[in-house]
């Protein structure tokens, strides 16, 4: 449960550790932008909304909030979260279906009665949610604007009973919901309502979102490049249909081996990893700024003592073999990768997570988001035993639910050519250290952007992507480290301004936060050579290790 609530928070702006947007309405010059005049929370009312192509509107509403705290109630597993000193703001919830196939997806629009900033901010999901459950919206309205999402007419976080009908077969309505038609509805009608709020449109329209809500991000640059003005689309869940099964690879690795570390022992891998590799940027500073030249072995960790709450364990031939399967990552019987595997820097538990049993042996304990898509949407079967997949069984279920799911819900075209000819912007970043998504993937689908666009230049005069070192998943979002990307996004659409670097704090190994320059991809962090290591200025964007 720990891990579950730790992904979500990470992957979210809605839980414990709540994101808010730091681009204020002071970010950059708003000249262009005027606020619409103050609106009082009297001239909240339900407008008339005309559906999207393919849709009936079922309901419209309209409640008017006054300033003051908003409560979002617990969403299991997920608690309740409290968001101060929100100024009085209109929730409007229009209500769509699409004509005969049964599904009802809301859209809710929350519009600041006073001090709009002229601009509308989408926000997106986590794991099976595919909206924000109000502590986001609250934040964009704190933050001076007009906010929306969607539920796509699914359920929450880790509630995939959408997944099949009564005949058990794949809701395909539902998942082209989840997957993208939603997303973009929600922008043709946030747009509207608005308009109909304030009596013009929206100067500028950004989505914004991390994990799931950073696929959604990328579906509409795909598929619906004139929705938004500026996308910044983090840690995203793109090539979904396989990395959602690849990342069942660590339980299957140690159900197969028949063996499972324990938190302790795992983190100790890690951290010897982290140790071994950190000098390799020219600073021992508790980073790995390239984890992918990091090639410590996990094998010269045997026979050693780890102390794991007062109880000696010692690192057995076992243990290292199944951590170096989980960071070789899942391959097919004759060898071939299918996927990468954890980052060796990156944290294990998340993936390779276990729990002690009543007789005292230990057994996996799976990420429910992968074991979920597995055995509902690839093996159509919930009742899945996953302990009992082999390495074989895994190799096909990968190329299963490619087959399956690579163009409903793998959110990995590469031509971008539509949304760079609209003149829309494309801010990403992820953590090197991401546990859930393995920034690879993210890296492969930049490298197949600019060999279809045909330059690297092209490619950067509107997409643009940075690696943040010792990061984990969404972690500048659950507040491990920060940057103010919404920032750096609007300066680039609004002023055409393009980040050179994203300035950002990160946490090191040893907890201390350090400023860095995030650089734009494929560069990587390297030491000056001289200067505090806790600086930004010490460090130069250089090519990355082997590829010079």
């Amino acid at each position: 449960m720990r891990r579950l609530l730790t992904v979500l928070a990470a992957s979210t702006p809605l839980v414990a550790a709540v994101y808010l947007p730091t681009a204020s309405a002071s970010t950059g010059s708003t000249a262009s932008t005027p606020s619409a005049s103050p609106r009082s929370a009297s001239t909240c009312s339900a407008p008339h909304v005309k559906a999207p192509a393919g849709t009936k509107v079922e309901d419209v509403t309209a409640v008017a909030h006054a300033a003051g705290p908003v409560d979002v109630p617990a969403i299991p597993p997920v608690g309740p979260v409290h968001v101060p000193d929100v100024p009085a703001f209109c929730d409007v919830t229009v209500t769509l279906t699409h004509p005969g196939q049964g599904d009802h997806a809301k859209v809710r629009v929350w519009l600041p009665a006073q001090q709009w900033n002229g601009r509308l901010q989408t926000l997106g999901g986590s794991a099976y949610a595919a909206g924000d459950y109000g502590a986001g919206l609250a934040g964009a309205v704190k933050n001076g604007y007009a906010a929306a999402t969607t539920d796509a007419g699914v359920r929450t976080y880790v509630d995939s009973s959408w997944a099949l009908d009564a005949r058990g077969k794949v809701n395909q309505t539902l998942l082209k919901n989840f997957a993208s038609r939603s997303e973009h509805e929600t922008a043709v009608v946030a747009k509207e309502v608005v308009a109909d709020q304030y009596h013009r449109a929206a100067s500028y329209a950004y989505f914004n979102g991390c994990s799931t809500g950073g696929r959604q991000g990328y579906a509409e640059a795909q598929d619906h490049p004139a929705d938004y003005d500026g996308i910044l689309a983090n840690a995203p869940g793109i090539n979904w249909d396989e990395f959602e099964v690849a990342t069942l690879w660590p339980q299957v690795v140690m159900n197969v081996e028949k063996t499972f570390p324990t938190d302790c022992e795992l983190n100790a891998f890690t951290a010897a990893a982290v140790k071994a590799c950190d000098p390799l940027d020219g600073a021992e500073d508790g980073l790995v700024n390239d984890p992918d030249a990091c090639d410590f072995d996990p094998r010269t960790l045997i026979g050693t003592k780890v102390d794991c709450q007062g109880q000696q364990l010692t690192l057995t031939a076992a243990d290292a073999k199944v951590v170096r399967e989980i960071w070789d990552g899942p391959r097919t019987a004759n060898g071939k990768q299918l996927w990468a595997g954890v980052p060796v820097t990156a944290s294990l538990p998340g993936l390779a997570g276990t729990k002690a049993n009543d007789d005292g042996t230990r057994s996996g304990a799976p990420f429910e988001v992968p074991a979920q898509w597995v055995s509902d949407w690839v093996a159509k079967n919930p009742s899945l035993d996953i302990t009992t997949i082999t390495y074989d069984q895994l190799a096909r279920l990968f190329k299963q639910s490619e087959a399956e799911y690579d163009k409903a819900i793998g959110t990995d075209d590469p031509d971008l050519s539509a949304f760079r000819a609209a003149g829309g912007k494309l801010l990403t970043w992820q953590g090197t250290d991401d546990q859930y998504i393995p920034a690879a993937g993210t890296k492969q689908y930049h490298a197949r952007v600019v060999k279809e666009l045909g330059s690297t230049k092209k490619t950067d005069d509107f997409y643009r992507f940075f690696l943040a070192p010792g990061t984990p998943h969404c972690g500048f979002a659950n507040g491990i480290g920060s940057t103010d990307d919404l920032g750096a996004l609007r300066t680039w659409v609004e002023h055409g301004k393009a980040p050179q670097t994203l300035p950002a704090t990160l946490i090191t190994s040893t907890g201390r936060p350090v400023t860095r320059d995030l650089c734009v991809y494929p560069q990587t962090l390297v030491y000056k050579g001289r200067g505090d290591v806790a600086d930004a200025s010490s460090f130069r964007c250089a090519a990355p290790h082997g590829r010079h």
